[in-house]
């Protein structure tokens, strides 16, 4: 991605309340905890952490906690054993925010394997590279809040963990360097009955201190071992009035994404600014006095089937996470980097991003299925563009398409871009939507 990630106008409570008010405070008392106290969540978390263990040794102690070992198998390991193991919801302890809370580092200024896997050729670190490793951190931090009492030792977790969807993404004006250490920090900020909020945030040292790139907001899912039903997490109990406050903007949050789901374009009518707003694209795109169904493009304009870009990717075992399919933030980093190829080549200048809203995972990937990755141009104003990305899983042997995934991003140009223009009802529905996704970035 390129560099200048400018500061976007960021909505207040009830979106960052997670990240904003609680960092300095959790981050301080939790470090100088861990620091001093070899504590431990099921003997499965040292006090390494605290000692910003780097993220190949996080990805590491998940394996090992939840029994998994690397190395490609033809047969997934069984874990049906462990389903004996899971806890009721009234046996499990409450616990506190600053119990998941910890930190991590991408070793970038030492490790030069890793830089070339992070850097791209101005010198900047890829985002897509980052949100994967986003998503690995989050379920570490849920890892870290799950305590299941009287656990026998060397017995591994009977849980397994699963990205339902990543709320937004807000970007600082920091650039991460691809030659520098990057941070990342993170905890539970909410729970419901089988579900955990996780705020993570990613740091890199400016001028000696270290300075917020971005941070988001992943709703996981708990399931059983064998990931064939739901499960039980531990409640909250806040520790002190800062995470009663946190935990408030969680519940608001949720009633949030609630309202937004039942009010979508796809669900309900336009309301009448929009209605009105579609009259006036037919106009625009009519002939005068015109009733057929000709159609005529105004200057400075494109057709939005005529904005996209796609890819087919295939998918290897590599990709795949405990639940042997296709890792969340592997699919978050594909989508990405198409969605900043196709921003690049529709305004013919290097993009900035500046927001990736709601992302959601609506059905698991196979591990040896074929990925396709289409990003449309939705909405264009002024020198803004919202790209909508759909990832879709094909069946080579049927050719049927099954949507699992799709992607929201705010990109801007250093100058005005051509105005995208729908041309049927069914692309007139995306502008719409992608309207709303832009006002919501923006606000």
């Amino acid at each position: 991605m390129g560099p200048g990630l400018r500061n976007v106008k960021l909505c207040v409570v009830p979106f960052l309340l997670g990240a904003r008010s609680c960092r300095s405070l959790l981050k301080a008392r939790t470090l100088r905890k861990m620091t001093h106290k070899n504590s431990s969540s099921n003997g499965r978390n040292s006090s390494a952490d605290g000692q910003y263990a780097t993220m190949t040794e996080i990805k590491k102690k998940m394996l090992k906690s939840f029994g998994l070992e690397p190395g490609f198998t033809t047969e997934p390991k069984s874990r049906e054993d462990l389903l004996k193991y899971q806890p009721k919801f009234e046996d499990l302890p409450a616990r506190s925010m600053q119990d998941s809370f910890c930190s991590a580092i991408i070793p970038l200024s030492t490790n030069a394997v890793l830089q070339d896997k992070y850097i791209n050729f101005r010198g900047f670190a890829r985002l897509g590279r980052l949100l994967e490793d986003m998503d690995i951190f989050a379920a570490w931090c849920c890892n870290r809040h799950l305590k299941v009492p009287n656990l026998p030792e060397g017995v591994p977790l009977p849980y397994s963990l699963v990205t339902v969807l990543v709320d937004r993404i807000d970007f600082t004006s920091v650039s991460p360097q691809g030659t520098q250490d990057i941070r990342l920090s993170g905890h539970v900020s909410w729970v419901g009955t089988s579900s955990m909020e996780v705020v993570v945030w990613l740091e890199q040292i400016v001028n000696e201190e270290y300075q917020k790139i971005t941070r988001a907001l992943f709703l996981m899912a708990a399931r059983n071992a064998t990931n064939t039903a739901a499960a039980p997490v531990n409640p909250i109990q806040p520790a002190n009035e800062e995470e009663k406050r946190i935990l408030a903007g969680g519940t608001d949050r949720k009633k949030q994404r609630q309202l937004l789901i039942a009010q979508s374009v796809f669900k309900v009518e336009p309301n009448a600014e929009e209605q009105s707003l579609i009259y006036k694209l037919y106009k625009r795109t009519t002939p005068n006095e015109q009733t057929g169904p000709r159609r005529l493009l105004p200057p400075n304009c494109i057709w939005m089937h005529d904005s996209f870009q796609m890819s087919t990717i295939p998918s290897f075992p590599e990709h795949r996470n405990q639940n042997n399919t296709v890792f969340g933030g592997f699919l978050m980093r594909s989508a990405l980097e198409i969605s900043w190829a196709t921003a690049f080549l529709y305004c013919k200048a290097r993009p900035t991003l500046e927001h990736i809203s709601d992302i959601s995972f609506q059905k698991p990937v196979s591990v040896n299925s074929f990925i396709k990755m289409t990003a449309y141009v939705v909405y264009t104003q002024e020198n803004y563009l919202q790209i909508m990305t759909v990832a879709e899983v094909l069946d080579a042997y049927t050719g049927n398409h099954v949507t699992t995934n799709t992607f929201h991003y705010t990109f801007s140009a250093p100058d005005a871009v051509t105005e995208v223009l729908p041309r049927s009802y069914h692309e007139t529905m995306w502008y719409i939507h992608g309207r709303r996704k832009f006002i919501a970035s923006r606000s």
